[in-house]
C-alpha cells in the first residue's frame, strides 16, 4: 500500500481476513458452479459492513458488501475480499467497476483469479482506476477455501477426490471385514460436511451393496442434503439383485446415477431406466471396466464440479492405478491391526523405489478427537507438481 493508505497491523489484516474466510463458508456447497468469496468494509479498524457469495446468479461477496454498507464509504475505508474482484461480465456485472464506483480506495485481496486468462486482471483495473491494492494475506487458506473451483477452472474438468479412513497400518477393515468404526465421531461428522461441499458421492457396486448406504450430508441442525449419488457398476450387478440396495429406493433415489460399461446388458440398463434410476453407459477399452476418463469427461459435460470418491478400496485403487484421483482426503485412528491378512486400503502399484511413490502436496492436517485428517493434491511419478499447475497463479 502508498503511504496514505489506512494503518492496519499485518495482525489485524489476518484477523480481517480470516472473518472473510467465516463468511465465505456461508455458501459451503451452495455456489457451484462459482466460487466461495467472503468479503469485509472496514473503517477506522472496525467491521461496518459485510457481505458472501451465496449461489451462483446472486450478488457477489463485493457487492454484497458495498449494498450492507447503504451508504458511500468513508476516504479511509479498505475492503477486504478472499478472492480477487471479478474483472468480466458473467451473470452479473463486474466487481471491479462496483468498488471504483462507489469510490473504495484500498483493497486487500486474499487470492488471485485461479483463471490464467483473467489472473491479476481485476488488481490491475483497480489498481489504473487509483485503488492501492494489497495482495497475499492468507493467500494459502484462501486458495484451500475453493478447491474444487480451482480445479474445475485450471483443468476444465471436475476435482476427483477419494476419501479413506484407515488404521495406523494403513488398514481399512479387518481379515473379516469389520470396519465399523476405525475413526470417532469428530471424524465421521468432518465427512458429513465434505460430502455437504462436494456436488457428488461415489462408491463402487460391492460398497453399494454390503454397506448400503446413504451418502447424504447429516449435520447436526440442518436438514438431510444429497448430492448426486454415483454408483460404479461395470456389469450392472446392481440389476441383478433381488434386494435392490437403499441408493435405488431411498427418497433420494431420483440423485442417483448408476456408471456402467458399454458390456452391461442392454436389458439390465432397461430395467433400472424403468425404475426410475439414471444409468450412465460409458465406452471403455476393458470388458466390463469403466474408463475414468469418460466419466471425468462426462461429469464435465454435465457441469459436475467435483466428485468425493468413499469406495470401496477396489474402486478407490483402480482410481490410483489409473492415476485419475486428483486429491486425497486421509482419516486415520491410532489404532493397529498388525495383520498382514486384515484389508489394505490400496493396492496394485509396484512401487520399488521412493522415487515412484504417489505424493501428497498442499497438505493440510486436521485433528478431530483421537483421530487427524491428512489431506492433500495427489502427484504421481513423473507429473508436474500441483503447485506448478493448479496453483500456479501465485
Amino acid at each position: 500500500m502508498n503511504t496514505n493508505a489506512p494503518a492496519l497491523t499485518p495482525e489485524a489484516k489476518d484477523r480481517f481476513m480470516r472473518h472473510c474466510l467465516a463468511l465465505a463458508r456461508r455458501g459451503w456447497g451452495t455456489t457451484h458452479p462459482n466460487p466461495m468469496v467472503g468479503a469485509v468494509i472496514v473503517e477506522d479498524g472496525r467491521i461496518v459492513a459485510e457481505g458472501w457469495h451465496a449461489r451462483a446468479g446472486e450478488g457477489h461477496a463485493e457487492v454484497v458488501a458495498l449494498a450492507s454498507l447503504n451508504r458511500g464509504p468513508r476516504p479511509d475505508a479498505v475492503m477486504f475480499v478472499t478472492l480477487e474482484p471479478c474483472s468480466t461480465h458473467g451473470r452479473t456485472p463486474p466487481c471491479v467497476e462496483a468498488i471504483v464506483r462507489c469510490g473504495i480506495k484500498y483493497v486487500v485481496v486474499g487470492a488471485t483469479d485461479p483463471n490464467p486468462a483473467h489472473a491479476g486482471r481485476g488488481i490491475e483495473l483497480l489498481k489504473a482506476a487509483g485503488v492501492t491494492v494489497e495482495t497475499r494475506v492468507l493467500t494459502d487458506e484462501c486458495d484451500d477455501l475453493n478447491l474444487i473451483f480451482n480445479h474445475w477452472i485450471t483443468r476444465a474438468g471436475p476435482l476427483i477426490a477419494g476419501k479413506v479412513a484407515v488404521t495406523l497400518d494403513g488398514r481399512i477393515a479387518t481379515r473379516t471385514g469389520e470396519s465399523q468404526w476405525i475413526t470417532g465421531a469428530e471424524a465421521r461428522a468432518d465427512v458429513m460436511r465434505w460430502r455437504r461441499l462436494f456436488p457428488a458421492i461415489a462408491v463402487g457396486a460391492g460398497t453399494a451393496m454390503h454397506d448400503q448406504p446413504r451418502l447424504t450430508a447429516r449435520i447436526e441442525g440442518e436438514e438431510e442434503w444429497s448430492p448426486v449419488r454415483f454408483v460404479f457398476d461395470g456389469i450392472l450387478r446392481l440389476a441383478m439383485e433381488r434386494q435392490p440396495c437403499s441408493l435405488l429406493r431411498d427418497e433420494f433415489r431420483e440423485r442417483t446415477i448408476v456408471v456402467a460399461s458399454e458390456q452391461a446388458g442392454t436389458g439390465y440398463v432397461r430395467k433400472l431406466q424403468s425404475e426410475g434410476i439414471r444409468v450412465w453407459v460409458l465406452p471403455g477399452a476393458t470388458p466390463g471396466k469403466i474408463s475414468f476418463p469418460a466419466f471425468r469427461a462426462r461429469c464435465t459435460q454435465e457441469g459436475i464440479t467435483g466428485v468425493y470418491v468413499e469406495g470401496g478400496a477396489h474402486l478407490l485403487s483402480e482410481m490410483l492405478h489409473a492415476r485419475e484421483l486428483d486429491y486425497l482426503f486421509a482419516y486415520r485412528a491410532p489404532v493397529l491391526f498388525g495383520d498382514d491378512r486384515a484389508r489394505p486400503m490400496f493396492r496394485g502399484l509396484r512401487t520399488e523405489r521412493l522415487d515412484q511413490a504417489v505424493r501428497l502436496e498442499r497438505v493440510r492436517h486436521l485433528a478431530l478427537g483421537d483421530d487427524q485428517l491428512v489431506r492433500g493434491a495427489v502427484v504421481y511419478p513423473g507429473r508436474m507438481s500441483v503447485d506448478e499447475t493448479v496453483f500456479g497463479h501465485g
